[in-house]
């Protein structure tokens, strides 16, 4: 869509300054020949791509299949771009190189093409017809929460028909207004009756051998069998730490979640060309920051703090000062949270352009951190977080980052609660970390800097 919108602005540009020229009262042959000279500069053709990384995080499945998430991703991608344009604009001195009406046609054309690919296709994605029908067996916890995270897909990814339990108590009772079906015994037949594409299995513990014998029955018969917390994964991005079996981290992370010395190599290379170019940016605004903290809130312009690295390592994290020199006067160590009135007000600018982190890539070209992984936190809090949240310390197989699953995905922590979802992003990202997966955070990272509030 944004490829054939650079070709349709650019012939109305130079339709438009055929216009220009027909009102000037040019003959015909004078104007073939001006237009001939007429030369569309080569990042003109470049603004597909830009196009791209504004967009990158519309095309999060959730979110590509949501009309109002992408009525205000496509509005918002427009305004950036436009501001951004109208900046260099100004400050560019040489007439005619940036074409006005060509960009804003570009921009009127892509917005209106990706809005008409992006309705048709969620049309197409949610219409009842073509989702899947899914069935639970098991209603108990594990199935309470399938339920839940199921309700908060906005549209849904398939239809939940209800579940199956051995318990008699359940039957005909709802969860989250689902209901229990039937035992496991029936379940051949509800497949043909409830056209039953899937089976879900949110059983807490062993399953009965007659249960299992059944679910591979169906399974025979063509209907795809998947886990609770695969499931759980596939739909929100997290795994579910409540419902995993003990020995959850030794198959995920030394079966399923190796990761390649390709891989490693590769990640590493691009974080040594993403320290360079990090702090090429913080020596340009450094001078800028350092005036207007100076002025805010006096010395010291950094801060550091140990964090605990991979495996457990203590490194030093550096960062503008971004709080209140007695922000921790009390001695009591707490997580940042949302407006948090420990922030001077250069801090909050700072915080919300995330120009405070740049001084953590010399972190990152040190070797101590990652362009992507799992947050750096205190010591501290790891200590305290690991008694309350399971799993909590398996965050630190990774080499923590600038950027990660969990920071793009989830705000400011302030509750064990809010650090249990984020430990589940985390642990996704662990399990499936790849290059693209890489690539995909660095660009989403981009877009949510360019487009709205920093977390």
């Amino acid at each position: 869509m944004a490829i054939a919108s650079v070709f349709a602005a650019s012939y109305t540009w130079r339709e438009y300054q055929r216009y220009l020229l027909v009102a000037d009262g040019f003959r015909p042959r004078v104007i073939e020949q001006l237009m001939q000279n007429i030369n569309i500069p080569f990042w003109f053709y470049m603004l597909p791509l830009a196009w791209f990384l504004l967009m990158i995080e519309l095309y999060e499945p959730h979110t590509a299949a949501n009309l109002r998430k992408t009525i205000r991703g496509i509005i918002i991608s427009a305004f950036v771009g436009l501001v951004i344009y109208s900046l260099v604009f100004i400050l560019r001195a040489e007439p005619g190189s940036l074409p006005r009406v060509g960009f804003g046609a570009f921009l009127l054309y892509s917005s209106l093409l990706t809005l008409l690919w992006r309705s048709l296709y969620i049309r197409f994605y949610t219409s009842p017809g073509q989702l899947r029908h899914f069935l639970v067996v098991g209603a108990g916890k594990a199935g309470h929460t399938l339920a839940e995270a199921y309700l908060d897909q906005n549209p849904p990814p398939f239809k939940l028909v209800g579940f199956l339990d051995d318990d008699p108590q359940k039957l005909g009772k709802s969860i989250c207004s689902f209901p229990v079906i039937s035992q496991s015994f029936e379940l051949l037949n509800l497949i043909e009756t409830y056209k039953i594409s899937d089976i879900v299995v949110a059983v807490s513990g062993e399953i009965q051998g007659a249960t299992f014998q059944t679910i591979l029955d169906a399974q025979e018969q063509g209907v795809e069998v998947t886990r609770m917390p695969t499931l759980y994964e596939e739909m929100v991005g997290r795994v579910p730490i409540h419902h995993l079996e003990s020995d959850w981290i030794i198959r995920s992370f030394t079966d399923q979640a190796r990761v390649s010395g390709m891989y490693l190599l590769v990640k590493r290379i691009l974080d040594i060309i993403g320290g360079l170019a990090g702090l090429l940016v913080f020596f340009i605004s450094f001078p800028f920051v350092a005036i207007a903290t100076l002025i805010d809130s006096g010395l010291p312009i950094f801060y550091s703090q140990p964090r605990l690295g991979q495996g457990g390592k203590f490194f030093k994290i550096y960062k503008f000062r971004t709080m209140h020199k007695d922000a921790e006067a009390d001695g009591e160590i707490r997580p940042t949270e949302e407006n948090d009135p420990r922030v001077t007000r250069v801090g909050n600018i700072l915080r919300i352009t995330h120009l405070d982190e740049l001084p953590q890539f010399w972190n990152v070209l040190h070797g101590e951190m990652s362009l992507v992984g799992p947050r750096a936190e205190r010591p501290e809090l790891v200590q305290a977080f690991q008694k309350k949240v399971p799993f909590y310390r398996a965050r630190l197989l990774a080499k923590p980052g600038l950027t990660g699953w969990a920071q793009i995905n989830y705000g400011y922590v302030a509750t064990v609660k809010d650090t249990e979802v984020k430990i589940e992003y985390d642990l996704y990202y662990i399990k499936h970390r790849s290059l693209p997966m890489d690539l995909n955070i660095i660009l989403r990272t981009i877009s949510t800097v360019l487009s709205r509030s920093g977390r």
